[in-house]
């Protein structure tokens, strides 16, 4: 059963969260169109100047941040592509795991700043990022790199390290997903049980998000559903979901993938619990963060 903490904090998610835009195409379109008049602030939160030590350079076009541990030099690099259904910029929760992960494993963490739809699409954004993990692998060898995101953050992780493989590119020691969108056909037939009891998400906006996202590539296409994809080279995965979240299906789907494949997944699946539930200070975020911290050790 969940714990108390996450009982009650699942009431405010679904009373004042993205819910009620996400049930419709129309509302959550219009919010993308708002957005991109007046873009969300991607900045890090000035508390984090107390316990890591934050840069940021130009990538491509893109701001790429570091946030280091501080006093200690590292050999640990991750990275880490935030959630936010393509089109929401980068949270004080993400910042607030990333600083946490950072001192706590001692680990230079590179966060991209990636264009979200209308500008970004799968064909432009995986590539770059992958780049970027190109360039921590040859500063510390692959078995010193992971490669981490959450919900759409996650479907570019893993599109992330299934472009690598089919480029011939070193894979990372290990991919970590938090309640990754992996089909984003949306069709599993688990999504349609799942959905009137997820507190956070519903399937119209961001499926018309996806749209968006693709491009000019199928929906189908792994690069913008990891799921379609072939496991076989990549890094072992790393997996986090609740059984209130319907991407719960989609987890599921890559755990009876990889079972049929002979591919490690160290899944983990937490009754009752929310989308992205890792991301909040609950005692199952929190256990979940120690699993990650002992990987990334």
């Amino acid at each position: 059963m969940p714990s108390a903490s996450a009982k009650a904090i699942a009431i405010p998610i679904r009373l004042f969260g993205p819910k009620k835009t996400y049930a419709s195409q129309r509302a959550t379109l219009a919010e993308v169109a708002a957005l991109a008049i007046r873009p969300e602030s991607y900045a890090p939160p000035n508390r984090l100047d107390r316990k890591v030590n934050i840069s940021v350079q130009t990538v491509s076009g893109w701001p790429v941040y570091t946030v280091s541990p501080r006093g200690s030099a590292t050999a640990r690099r991750a990275l880490f592509s935030h959630g936010g259904a393509w089109y929401h910029q980068i949270l004080s929760l993400h910042w607030n795991l990333i600083a946490d992960l950072a001192t706590s494993t001692d680990t230079i963490f590179t966060v991209p700043i990636y264009p979200l739809v209308p500008v970004g699409t799968a064909a432009t954004v995986i590539p770059i990022i992958s780049d970027l993990v190109s360039e921590l692998v040859t500063q510390v060898g692959p078995e010193s790199v992971t490669i981490m995101g959450d919900s759409a953050g996650g479907t570019i992780t893993l599109a992330v390290a299934m472009h690598r493989r089919d480029h011939g590119l070193p894979a990372p020691t290990r991919t970590v997903l938090i309640s990754p969108a992996l089909d984003l056909t949306f069709t599993d037939p688990a999504i349609a049980e799942t959905a009137p009891r997820d507190p956070l998400l519903a399937v119209p906006g961001p499926r018309a998000v996806a749209e968006l996202w693709r491009g000019e590539l199928a929906i189908d296409d792994p690069m913008v559903s990891p799921l379609h994809g072939d496991l076989a080279g990549l890094a072992p995965i790393t997996m986090f979901s609740g059984t209130r979240d319907l991407l719960n299906a989609d987890a599921r789907a890559l755990v009876r993938k990889a079972e049929a494949a002979d591919f490690p997944v160290d899944y983990h699946e937490a009754p009752e619990l929310f989308h992205d539930y890792p991301l909040i200070l609950i005692p199952e975020g929190k256990a979940a963060r120690s699993v990650i911290k002992e990987l990334l050790r």
